[in-house]
């Protein structure tokens, strides 16, 4: 399977406050802001200014299973990375004793994370 390196999706407390730390004390702008019922949680893309880096940070509910307590340092959400056949590179991914950890699917897209042999979860979409 080939796959191109997409974003950094990390956890964060308070979307709002760190939205306003990224945008308007590193100089990041905002790209999109989703609500994503599926996971019970909202998303807010941010690019660099050359746009060549996309940041997700990820804020779930009280009441999501991806609400863990939070410990500094620990925030990354997940690695994500295109691929050409989403159902193939997950079939690769099982046959290589990888399988989906959870799949997704809105209205507009689908995703599926599996996990690195380290417990990180990577998305592939």
């Amino acid at each position: 399977m080939k796959a191109r390196f997409s974003y950094v999706g990390i956890r964060v407390k308070d979307l709002d406050q760190s939205v306003d730390f990224y945008t308007r004390l590193l100089g990041m702008t905002m790209k999109r802001r989703a609500k994503i019922k599926e996971t019970k949680g909202e998303i807010a893309e941010l690019v660099s200014d050359d746009e060549r880096f996309t940041l997700e940070l990820n804020c779930y509910e009280k009441n999501s299973p991806y609400n863990t307590e939070y410990a500094a340092g620990e925030g990354l959400d997940h690695l994500a990375f295109d691929v050409e056949d989403l159902d193939k590179a997950v079939e690769e991914m099982r046959s290589a004793g990888h399988p989906p950890t959870l799949e997704i699917r809105t209205e507009r897209s689908r995703w599926a994370y599996v996990e690195d042999p380290n417990g990180i979860w990577i998305e592939l979409q």
